[in-house]
C-alpha cells in the first residue's frame, strides 16, 4: 500500500511538495486533489512505465490518452502547435480553473502521450497551488485523469478515493473535499468552431460566450 500524506492544497508544505516530485521523478503515481476532483498522475516524461501503469490501475483502454495539468499559462504555447486566439483567448479568462484544452501537440509532447489519430494534447492549468507545485518541481506537466476505476463516479474527497487504488499507487495526496467536486469541461480548439466534448464546471455556453 502507498504512503497517504496529508496535505493543504492551496498552502501545500515544501516537505509534501518535495516528496510528490522525488516519487514522480522516481517513475512513481501519485493521487492529488485538483480544484475540479481527484486525480491519478505521474509525470509526462517520455517512456515513462508510470504512464502505462495509470491505464492498468484505472481499467482504461491504452488506446485513449491522458490530459496534462501544467504549471503555467505558458504552457499552452510551449506543449500546443498552431494554437489558435480562441485558445488563447479562454486560457487567459478561465485559467486557473476547470477547463481542459485539446489543441494540436507540439515536438515537446512525448508521441506516447498525443492521440494519435488527430496529432493532439488535453492540457488544463488548474486551479490547485500543490498541482501547479508539483509540476514546476519537476519541471514538466502531470499526466493525469480521474482517481477512479474508468467508468465509475470521479472521487471528490480523499476519503472517496477506492481503496485499491489507493494500495496500487506510490502516494495519495488527500487533501480534503476538492473545491468544485464537478469534472473540468473539455473543449475541443483545433477546429474554426470549438466543440464542447464533455460539459462539466464550466457551461458549454458560457465558454462560447467568452469567446464571441
Amino acid at each position: 500500500m502507498g504512503a497517504i500524506v496529508t496535505v493543504d492544497q492551496q498552502n501545500p508544505s515544501p516537505e509534501v511538495v518535495d516528496r510528490a516530485v522525488s516519487c514522480a521523478k522516481a517513475g512513481g503515481v501519485l493521487v492529488m486533489p485538483t480544484d475540479s476532483v481527484y486525480g491519478i498522475g505521474c509525470a509526462a516524461t517520455a517512456d515513462n512505465p508510470a504512464h502505462m501503469r495509470i491505464f492498468d490501475i484505472k481499467h482504461r483502454d491504452r488506446a485513449q490518452t491522458l490530459p496534462w495539468l501544467v504549471a503555467d499559462v505558458e504552457d499552452l504555447e510551449r506543449y500546443g502547435r498552431d494554437v489558435s486566439p480562441a485558445a488563447f483567448l479562454l486560457a487567459r479568462k478561465c485559467w486557473p480553473g476547470a477547463l481542459t484544452l485539446v489543441v494540436r501537440a507540439s515536438g515537446e509532447v512525448p508521441k506516447e502521450y498525443v492521440l494519435s489519430a488527430t496529432q493532439t494534447i488535453a492540457l488544463r492549468l488548474p486551479a490547485s497551488e500543490l498541482v501547479r507545485q508539483i509540476a514546476r518541481g519537476m519541471g514538466v506537466p502531470m499526466a493525469t485523469t480521474s482517481a477512479n476505476t474508468h467508468g465509475a463516479t470521479p472521487a471528490t474527497s480523499g476519503h472517496g478515493v477506492e481503496a485499491r487504488i489507493v494500495e496500487a499507487v506510490d502516494l495519495t495526496l488527500d487533501g480534503g473535499p476538492a473545491p468544485i467536486a464537478v469534472p473540468s469541461t473539455i473543449v475541443d480548439c483545433t477546429t474554426p468552431e470549438l466543440r464542447i466534448l464533455r460539459e462539466g464546471a464550466i457551461p458549454g455556453n458560457k465558454v462560447r460566450e467568452l469567446v464571441s
